[in-house]
């Protein structure tokens, strides 16, 4: 299951937050290998942008659930495992 993906990331501080780290990752050459994750309402704008740099994503759980299982004191809609 990926949040526990992300909660194991979390721990060994692999996981990048928000639309500007997944495209800087994804422009960045020592990154070759990346998952990114959004939540199920992230925003048009924000499935575009990572569109339109040739990120691939998987859709997830809305961000208050995700924040709640993954133990977080703030939502994002953009998780990037690195």
């Amino acid at each position: 299951m990926s949040i526990k993906e992300i909660k194991e990331a979390i721990e060994s501080g692999d996981v990048l937050f928000g639309t500007r780290q997944a495209l800087k990752v994804a422009k960045s050459k020592k990154s070759k290998k990346f998952r990114v994750f959004v939540s199920k309402d992230v925003r048009d704008f924000t499935v575009k942008k990572l569109e339109g740099a040739g990120i691939e994503f998987e859709v997830l759980k809305p961000k208050s659930d995700i924040a709640k299982e993954l133990g977080l004191n703030f939502e994002s809609e953009v998780f990037v495992i690195n």
